[in-house]
């Protein structure tokens, strides 16, 4: 399976955040790179845990605080906590939860805990040719994420038939090649 690379451009302009919500997460005034970077984990944290929210109130049925329907018996029932691996590093999230236990989010499945992205890193390094300790090493130093080895291989392991599918194909009789000098 080929992965679409993604566009350095964007396809449609961003829209401009509203000045109330950026004055929660960023004061006025000159700041930090590290005053920053907390601001897009908060930001990022606020997103995931509300496209969460949303999906449980897909799940239900009716918003939360709003009159539930006859027909269903199931409910809210608080949320747990979680830490999942994002590009930025760790980062503990509340998932919510409802009484029957038939929630199952599709944004940050079950039992999942990389966010989207993380993998791809992992893809990449070992593309390169780093090994699984290797890997394991750049990720503690760049990322302050402490992974497992048996991690990285199965991230690893998703591709592994993929490549040797690749490698082990018949090659053809020519490849033409055209040099252009100017």
């Amino acid at each position: 399976m080929r992965r679409k690379r993604k566009s350095l451009t964007p396809d449609t302009p961003l829209a401009p955040v509203p000045s109330e919500i950026l004055d929660q997460f960023v004061r006025q005034g000159p700041i930090s790179h590290e005053e920053l970077e907390a601001a897009v984990r908060r930001f990022k944290k606020a997103i995931i845990e509300r496209a969460l929210g949303g999906e449980l109130t897909h799940h239900l049925g009716y918003p939360p605080g709003g009159s539930k329907p006859d027909e269903t018996t199931n409910h809210r029932n608080g949320t747990g906590s979680k830490t999942v691996l994002t590009d930025d590093g760790p980062l503990a999230i509340e998932v919510p939860r409802d009484r029957e236990g038939t929630f199952e989010p599709r944004f940050i499945p079950k039992h999942e805990r990389r966010f989207t992205g993380f993998d791809d890193k992992i893809l990449a390094l070992y593309a390169r040719g780093m090994t699984v300790r290797e890997i394991q090493g750049f990720l503690a130093e760049m990322y302050a994420v402490e992974v497992s080895p048996d991690l990285i291989s199965t991230v690893t392991d998703g591709i592994v038939a993929e490549v040797t599918a690749w490698q082990s194909r018949p090659l053809e009789r020519m490849y033409p090649v055209v040099f252009f000098d100017a």
